[in-house]
């Protein structure tokens, strides 16, 4: 019979075992615990809500939005489940104001308007976030709201919830229509007080910032209102210097004691050696002493290629992790990890950093009233204070962050509110051609010289 002895190397070998392991685990919890908020925020880190890469939803329908040469393929609801990526978009960092966005902020509650081609009433209350009930109810209940004429101005008035209090509409100098909740309704009538128009010029030298100087001038907030949105693609009024110069040509419409309504019909800023002016044209809008287009156009997504919209924008939203209504303020495009993401338009870069939940994030102001937001990118390739032109590269896609799988979030916003970039309407950058181009040049003749210093 032979006796088996056991190794004294066996049993240490065994009774390191169990260490080994435990050992093991601590180092996948730390490893866990880093990871799940980083200390640098620069880095790439993927951080999945839930155990599963997708979440399954069913849909029963399906449409698509043709863009240029391609099309994109909305998610709506289908017949049968499909997996849709889903995510929490919400940096940390938000976009700092200035004075700009100040006077855009103090227009919330009172605003003026000047019809141009293409508007409707519904288009121009929604595209100020407006109520929409609001919205529905005067559009419906007064047809003739539908006969805006390009030139005419509407003015209106809203609480700090943006619910409509008052609405005007100026047809002619002595016919103002003015449209009032009463309760739940509107109830219409009319001021036929004659108006007194009258056409004055304003100057100003810069002294400390336009803002300031402009109203020391005499212009109102809504008036500095529509020249920095008629020049915002030209000149970036925070660069103005102490010297440069301003002339603006103005239609002031008094009711009594009241300025009911303001046109601006030209504007010049000198900044330095270089003059800026924006005309008003027939139509409604604002061009150069050329004829040629102030607006800036914009691709309608950020990508190259095709892609499918995995969640689309939607306030109000349920968030499938947490069960609690939070709002979608973007588009998702389905995406794989690495594909190349353009700006949709000329713009600076304001924020290119790890921010949160949004991951790597990069947001790009667009003049003054459009501002873009890309998120959980797995690249950022600009810097803050970088100048950037429509179709350049910003990043690659990716999954850093909240986010369940591979995708890019989208958002844009006009006058600092979210709106869905796949129906929002955008500026186009058409200028004149033909007798409309001809017929401004003559007005430019006229208006020229009034804009001297």
């Amino acid at each position: 019979m032979v006796q088996q002895i056991k190794s004294p190397d066996n049993e240490k070998n065994k009774l390191k075992i169990p260490y080994f392991s435990i050992l093991g685990v601590l180092v996948v919890v730390i490893l866990v615990t880093i990871l799940w908020r980083p200390l640098n925020l620069d880095r790439t880190v993927y951080v999945p809500l839930n155990s599963q890469a997708q979440t399954t939803v069913t849909d029963t329908s399906t449409s698509s939005v043709v863009i240029g040469d391609g099309r994109i393929d909305m998610v709506g609801d289908k017949s049968k489940s499909e997996n849709v990526t889903e995510s929490s978009d919400v940096p940390e960092d938000a976009i700092a104001k200035d004075e700009l966005d100040d006077i855009s902020e103090e227009k919330d509650n009172t605003v003026q308007y000047t019809i141009a081609r293409g508007d409707t009433l519904h288009d121009i209350l929604f595209r100020y976030n407006v109520n929409k009930n609001d919205i529905l109810q005067l559009t419906s209940k007064f047809k003739q709201l539908a006969n805006l004429r390009i030139g005419q101005q509407v003015s209106w008035t809203t609480d700090d919830n943006h619910n409509l209090l008052t609405f005007n509409w100026t047809i002619s100098s002595n016919n103002v229509r003015i449209f009032e909740k009463s309760g739940n309704k509107f109830i219409e009538s009319s001021e036929t007080i004659e108006g007194t128009s009258e056409n004055v010029v304003i100057t100003g030298d810069l002294k400390t910032s336009f803002v300031a100087d402009a109203r020391k001038a005499g212009l109102t907030s809504n008036e500095i209102g529509i020249i920095t949105r008629a020049l915002q693609w030209r000149l970036d009024f925070r660069r103005l210097k102490v010297g440069d110069k301003f002339a603006v040509y103005l239609s002031r419409e008094m009711h009594g004691k009241r300025l009911s309504n303001s046109k601006l019909l030209g504007v010049r800023i000198k900044n330095g050696t270089k003059d800026y002016y924006a005309i008003l044209a027939d139509d409604g809008k604002y061009y150069d002493i050329n004829a040629s287009s102030l607006s800036q156009s914009f691709f309608r997504y950020p990508l190259a290629k095709q892609a499918r919209v995995s969640s689309g924008f939607n306030p109000r939203r349920v968030n499938p992790v947490t069960g609690i209504v939070t709002a979608h303020n973007g588009v998702d495009f389905a995406v794989s990890r690495g594909t190349p993401v353009l700006s949709v338009g000329n713009g600076e870069v304001v924020i290119a950093k790890y921010s949160g939940s949004a991951g790597n994030y990069v947001a790009i102001r667009h003049g003054r009233q459009y501002m873009t937001a890309y998120m959980h990118l797995d690249k950022i390739l600009v810097k803050p204070g970088q100048q950037v032109k429509q179709g350049d590269k910003i990043g690659l896609s990716g999954n850093t962050g909240r986010s369940t799988g591979p995708h890019l979030h989208f958002e844009l916003h006009i006058n600092n509110k979210p709106v869905n970039p796949l129906t929002a309407s955008l500026p186009i950058n058409e200028g004149l051609t033909g007798k409309s181009k001809k017929a401004f040049i003559e007005k430019v003749k006229n208006i020229k010289p009034k804009l001297s210093f």
